[in-house]
């Protein structure tokens, strides 16, 4: 009897266990324990905690350990916070399969305000449609939501988002505009930095050129959630030919850098060269001063040295003795003497004309 009560009691407690595991599993409502990820919730059903993956909506990763945290994925998580509180009542609904390959339970979660958050977090931009296998129930309102947030340019639409694709674009377009429209360079220095800047843009847009062409798999998905595959193919075409045109503009930057680097090479070496010669001529000229300054200072010293000495001769030289004026000298007073007159010669040989030899006084003559 023992044992049988005990098997009753273990069969009992089976039977149990296997109802209250049913009723949570068929539930359609219960309480927000915690929010794991921006598209996976734990929610308490019948007092037993469950995994919730909210049904065709697949947001950013953020929880997996192998994969960075992708472009808005705390944004998603923050999102589902917001509108799935802890402690808030929730309502689950349904599709074709329950549980995917993770053991999660696979729903439609309609918050307090009656919201399907799926379809909520896609018309925030911050999550894409997605099928679990047969589950198609949620696709259609999450996919017109989507549709909304692109129209607004919202979330993974976004073009001011640093992450997201159309952002990287934009920023790459402008960047390459940008250091085109640069004033023209007068430097080598100022075309090299230049030249550096449109590079750097230019590595930046074939980043963004290699996200364009990078195949669309399941894996990456969100990455391309902005564009369709011809978005992304007239996007990448456009993205081509602009980095063409960029590289073309860095070449040329780099030949002016060259050129500009030899013409202020050779200015500099005439710079130089002039710098050289005003200096030699500085120096002669200087060399000249001095040399005239040296020969007037010894030409002054010695005048002034002459100056000297023949102050110092002068100094010298024995006094003078007093002048004595001479004794004047006695005159006698002039006689009025008269002499008589000569007497007359008479020629003693009159009609002579020939030479006359005179006597001692030369009173008296003949002729010779």
């Amino acid at each position: 009897m023992r044992k049988l009560v005990i098997g009753a009691t273990a069969a009992l407690a089976v039977v149990t266990g296997s109802l209250i595991a049913a009723a949570a599993a068929n539930a359609d409502s219960g309480t927000v324990v915690r929010v794991v990820d921006g598209d996976t919730v734990v929610v308490s059903i019948n007092n037993n905690d469950q995994t919730i993956r909210l049904l065709n909506i697949n947001t950013p990763e953020t929880k997996d350990p192998n994969k960075p945290t992708e472009c808005l994925g705390p944004e998603a998580t923050n999102h589902l916070e917001e509108v799935l509180p802890v402690g808030s009542k929730v309502r689950l609904e349904f599709d074709v399969e329950r549980h995917d390959k993770y053991g999660r339970t696979l729903a439609g979660v309609f918050n307090a305000k009656n919201q399907l958050v799926n379809a909520e977090i896609a018309r925030r931009g911050l999550g894409v449609p997605m099928v679990v296998g047969e589950n198609r129930k949620f696709l259609p309102p999450v996919e017109a939501a989507y549709e909304e947030a692109r129209t607004a340019k919202a979330g993974l639409f976004a073009e001011d988002i640093e992450c997201t694709l159309p952002a990287q674009l934009t920023a790459a377009t402008e960047a390459l505009a940008a250091a085109q429209s640069a004033a023209p360079a007068t430097t080598s220095a100022g075309a090299g930095a230049s030249a550096a800047g449109l590079a750097t843009a230019i590595a930046s847009a074939k980043t963004a050129k290699d996200l364009l062409s990078a195949a669309r798999d399941t894996e990456n998905s969100i990455l391309w959630a902005a564009y369709s595959a011809s978005e992304s193919a007239a996007k990448l075409t456009a993205l081509t030919a602009v980095i063409s045109k960029a590289e073309s503009a860095h070449n040329q930057l780099k030949d002016q850098e060259k050129s500009l680097a030899a013409a202020e090479k050779k200015a500099e070496e005439e710079r130089v060269a002039a710098a050289a010669r005003a200096a030699a001529e500085k120096k002669a000229a200087e060399e000249a001063a001095a040399a005239a300054k040296k020969a007037a200072d010894e030409a002054a010293a010695a005048e002034q040295a002459a100056a000297a000495a023949e102050a110092e001769r002068i100094r010298n030289l024995p006094v003078p003795a007093p002048y004595v004026p001479p004794a004047q000298q006695y005159v006698p007073p002039a006689q009025n003497y008269v002499p008589p007159a000569p007497p007359v010669q008479s020629n003693p040989y009159p009609g002579y004309t020939g030479p006359r030899c005179y006597a001692p006084g030369g009173k008296s003559w003949r002729p010779c």
